[in-house]
């Protein structure tokens, strides 16, 4: 199991972004978190099995329909990953 924090910017708070992560996350496997941040980017933790984070990770540039991916920084990170994948 690996994690990775990921830090989204764009148009990405206020369009469904943090819970169509959650939903594309629990298609995956992977367990973590999408909260969203004051500068008005994401914040997402993904942990799981390297392909799925790595699927997901590549998937956060796709988003929501209703949002505007400008970048997507990752980096990976050793955590403890909570139970699911919440938002906040």
């Amino acid at each position: 199991m690996i994690c990775k924090r990921c830090i989204v910017s764009g148009h990405v708070q206020g369009v469904w972004f943090r819970d169509t992560t959650r939903k594309r996350a629990n298609e995956l496997g992977v367990q973590g978190s999408a909260v969203n941040l004051e500068d008005g980017s994401v914040e997402v933790i993904a942990c799981g099995e390297p392909d799925a984070v790595q699927a997901l990770g590549d998937w956060l540039w796709t988003g929501s329909i209703l949002s505007s991916v400008s970048d997507v920084t990752c980096e990976q990170v050793e955590i403890s990953p909570p139970e699911g994948f919440i938002i906040g």
